[in-house]
């Protein structure tokens, strides 16, 4: 939990100091958007033949960034941490500056930032 907690508020959620020691977390973002971590423990405490899914991308979440300067650099504070890098930044064909890093869970989280365009002719 702690650790999971500690990447979020890296990226600007506002999590409660010390809600690391509880099994359960909830915060409220903007637009009502509810994000919740529970430990296993409080998981199998519903379902006790529970299991963690196999496989990627579990969930989708992507953080945007104030500019594509912060997309890098928001990479390199979190793979400096010691957050498993996933994709470092590149300018995607769809005019973002973009990047994804694994939560301590494995879940990948993509940061972007729109591209300047380009000035017409």
């Amino acid at each position: 939990m702690a650790r999971s907690l500690a990447f979020y508020r890296r990226l600007g959620i506002d999590i409660p100091a010390g809600a690391e020691t509880e099994p359960h977390v909830e915060v409220t973002l903007p637009g009502r958007l509810r994000l919740a971590w529970d430990t296993v423990e409080v998981v199998r405490s519903f379902d006790p033949g529970w299991t963690a899914p196999a496989g990627s991308h579990r969930i989708s979440l992507a953080f945007r960034c104030a500019d594509p300067a912060a997309v890098d650099a928001t990479y390199a504070e979190l793979t400096a941490a010691g957050y498993p890098e996933h994709l470092p930044p590149w300018d995607a064909a769809w005019g973002q500056r973009y990047a994804t890093v694994l939560d301590p869970d494995g879940n990948a989280v993509d940061l972007f930032a729109p591209l300047p365009t380009a000035p017409t002719s």
